[in-house]
This record gives structure tokens, sequence and C-alpha cells, in this order.
């Protein structure tokens, strides 16, 4: 079952218990995969739907942000609602020791010295950690490990 598929499956069971904050946070869900796919003009590989599930969450966390510096808590708490829901279909982000064993390997295999293989460390690290950890997180951390 696709990502897109069981995401129209749980807005079906929203629907059927009447649940419209869920249904309403699984439709704009399923409108960013769908724009995704017209997009590409073919269905979505793993990857894909990753990288569009990464940028919605991206999306959200900073509209909370710019929502609670506003003033503006309830829409803030509707987006933090919307993450929630989105990140259930997500896997299972990778723990900041798990991440930098993987970066101190590619560091390693690319025999990376300076800050200089900084984007050959990048590329290699964020092929391994798609969708499991935050770019610029990774990003600090080998630049932390390059320095």
């Amino acid at each position: 079952m696709t990502l897109v598929e069981r995401v129209e499956e749980e807005l079906k069971a929203a629907r059927l218990a009447r649940d419209d904050d869920r249904r309403d946070a699984l439709s704009l869900i399923l409108h960013a995969l769908r724009d995704a796919q017209k997009e590409l003009q073919r269905p979505l590989s793993e990857d894909e739907e990753l990288q569009v599930f990464q940028r919605e969450r991206k999306r959200r966390v900073e509209a909370a942000e710019a929502f609670r510096s506003g003033g503006r808590e309830e829409r803030a708490e509707d987006e933090e609602y919307e993450l929630e829901v989105l990140e259930e279909f997500m896997p299972e982000p990778l723990s900041e020791e798990e991440l930098e064993e993987i970066i101190d390997d590619v560091i390693s295999e690319v025999g990376a010295t300076s800050i200089r293989d900084l984007g050959r460390v990048m590329a290699g690290v964020m092929h391994q950690v798609s969708g499991r950890a935050d770019g610029s997180t990774v990003s600090q951390l080998v630049k932390e490990k390059l320095a």
C-alpha cells in the first residue's frame, strides 16, 4: 500500500468518524501528495513521498512559529495538530547518536578532512537519512565534525 493509499484510507475513516480536524489535516496532506504527482505526471516513489512530507512538515513548523509570534495561539495549535497527523505517516526520526554514527561513517568513507568536503559528506549522509532527519540539523552536525 502506497502512502497516498494509506492517507486516503485514513481520510475515509476520519470522515466516517466525523472527526473534522483530522479530516481537514488528512485532506491537506493528500492534496500535497496529489499535487506532486500531477507535477511529475506519474506516481510518486517512496523517496518522493517522503520529500513531500518533509516539505509539508517544515511548512507546518514555520507556520506554527509565525502564528505564535503574531499572538495567534489558536492557529498555531491548529498547525501543530496538522504536524502531529503528518508525522504519523513519516518514518521514525533518527536519534542524535544514530545520526552522528552515520555522519562519522560517511566522513571516513569519503576521506573528508576539512569543511571543503562538506558537500560530499552531506550528499552521502542525506542519501542515507532521507525522511528521518532534518537537513539543517545534519548540516550543523557535519560542520561541527569537519571544523
